[in-house]
């Protein structure tokens, strides 16, 4: 009887198909939804450093000053916390894994370094009421917000990135907007009256 049994088995799967995939002659599909690496769209990325202070790996680099950004792929764990973080949606998490290496790989994606700044953020005061989201939602932590003393609104403008989340914070009022920088630096306050 057993040989009966293993006999109806062995017919079973010679006229069936592998129950294992070709790889690597056919290339793995991957689900629409796994989490695969981090890409980068280097264009629309704005260098504010949000992503590798959201990184509880520590494999994101981003240094302003020459403009580059990078990931150390192996030490990435695909937790997608600087995708949510990101505040120009510039980085995504593709399908299909890191390729395996022997050693670890940097990638690296830089640009070009203006000459200056594109604008600056102005406050309108007499349309802002100093809620201070503005303040919360700045991924430099830029501005400051006094609404009980002397009902100040404070930027540093060397720490600024021009991300515009500030701006977007500011929907409702519409008293953050940007203008033409004229070389202004440093801290610049503005009064409320």
């Amino acid at each position: 009887m057993a040989i009966m049994n293993f006999s109806l088995t062995a017919l079973k799967n010679l006229f069936s198909k592998p129950a294992t995939s070709n790889y690597p002659q056919v290339p793995k599909q991957y689900p629409e939804k796994s989490r695969g690496h981090v890409e980068i769209n280097i264009d629309d990325c704005i260098m504010c450093g949000l992503c590798s202070r959201k990184c509880m790996s520590g494999a994101i680099k981003v240094d302003r000053a020459t403009k580059t950004w990078s990931i150390e792929r192996m030490g990435c764990v695909q937790c997608g916390a600087c995708v949510n973080a990101c505040p120009k949606k510039c980085l995504s998490m593709a399908v299909g894994y890191t390729q395996v290496s022997t050693e670890k790989t940097v990638d690296s994606f830089s640009q070009p370094i203006p000459e200056t700044k594109p604008g600056k953020i102005v406050n309108d005061m007499s349309k802002c009421i100093l809620c201070g989201l503005c303040a919360r939602k700045c991924p430099q932590e830029c501005i400051t917000v006094d609404r009980t003393g002397e009902k100040t609104w404070t930027i540093d403008r060397d720490k600024c990135v021009q991300c515009g989340a500030c701006i977007d914070a500011c929907l409702k009022f519409k008293a953050l907007s940007t203008a033409d920088d004229d070389g202004e630096k440093g801290v610049v306050t503005f009064h409320k009256e």
